[in-house]
């Protein structure tokens, strides 16, 4: 059945330059509104859910243009507040062959969200209207205060017997030196409170600090990621294992760990037109598998493709329908549809 999914994060501008230039070539920008939050309830909400973003946006032209834009890809503003001054950046340089691509971000702790006192927010009855809340380690990452949100608002969503889905997605830029110590009692908190989980053997090493003997990821993996649901109780464990290749293309495998047993999907290969926001792409395809009923099978086949097309699709937020992503997963290689 279709769920009521909120999202809780920051709404950012983005700032691209165009084609593969470097900013400092650059002479002007094309801007748009995203985030993972708003990915998530975006795509949530094309999935054929109902998707909301709980959020803080300035009290300013800037703030209605966001928020029109979020009206747009069809989330839902009734957990939208307003306040502050200032939306976060960022400027993103597309790379190509052995340039990365490269995100530069601008003015992010004064941003309206992330200067959210603690009133602004009431938990209790955001987690009585919703079925899932979904949050994300970049945004564990801001501030104490944000940080108290988040655990909040999950304890609530708990309370009234919702789901959370948390996605590990550390950050290194955000956490600074020392960055795994001062992460990690966050991390476990969350991991507490969760239900669905995303991540991979790294987190569980670093961020937890989890030994293990065996060398190869894949072997990692199977052996981290068990101890880790068992630890925290968590019910789903989903990630991916990336690589980039020489031609330019990237290669993805997702995995799903559910019921005390793996699932992969094929290892698919692919073109990357803009790869921002392909992990929530990933993300919200587990998701939907889990709340349609999907197997394990079935959702990670589903997530891994909805991951692939949405490195098709130019901007953050996915774009791509059910329906879309079943076709790829029977035909990874589109002709023009007539």
């Amino acid at each position: 059945m279709p769920k009521k999914i909120a999202a809780f994060g920051e709404v950012m501008m983005r700032l691209q330059v165009p084609g593969y230039e470097l900013l400092s070539q650059a002479s002007n920008l094309n801007y748009s509104f995203s985030g993972t939050g708003v990915n998530v309830s975006a795509a949530l909400a094309r999935l054929g859910h109902t998707g909301y973003l709980i959020s803080r946006l300035p009290d300013n032209p800037i703030g209605d243009a966001a928020e029109a834009h979020l009206r747009k890809l069809g989330i839902l503003p009734n957990f939208l507040t307003r306040g502050g001054k200032y939306l976060g950046m960022y400027f993103l340089e597309n790379g190509f062959g052995a340039r990365a691509s490269r995100v530069t971000y601008s003015n992010r702790q004064e941003s309206s969200f992330n200067t959210a006192p603690e009133q602004t927010y009431d938990y209790k009855v955001i987690a009585q209207q919703i079925d899932v809340v979904h949050f994300c380690g970049i945004t564990l990452a801001m501030n104490d205060l944000v940080r108290q949100h988040m655990k909040a608002l999950a304890r609530a969503v708990k309370e009234a017997g919702g789901t959370v889905v948390f996605d590990c997605n550390y950050r290194p830029a955000h956490w600074g030196d020392g960055g795994y110590a001062k992460a990690k009692p966050h991390y476990v908190e969350m991991l507490q409170l969760a239900d669905i989980v995303m991540m991979n053997e790294k987190d569980a090493m670093l961020i937890l600090g989890m030994d293990t003997n065996k060398t190869e990821r894949s072997e990692q993996l199977q052996d981290l990621i068990p101890q880790v649901a068992a630890a925290y109780d968590i019910s789903v464990i989903a990630g991916t294992h990336r690589s980039i290749n020489g031609d330019n293309t990237h290669s993805l495998r997702g995995y799903v760990y559910k019921d005390k047993a793996f699932c992969y999907s094929e290892l698919l290969t692919f073109a990357v037109y803009d790869r921002i926001g392909a992990g929530d792409a990933y993300t919200c395809g587990i998701m939907h598998g889990e709340f349609q009923g999907f197997s394990p099978q079935q959702t990670v086949a589903f997530a891994a493709a909805s991951g692939m097309l949405a490195h098709t699709i130019v901007g953050d937020t996915p774009m791509s329908s059910e329906r879309d992503i079943l076709r790829a997963m029977v035909d990874a290689v589109g002709d023009v549809e007539r």
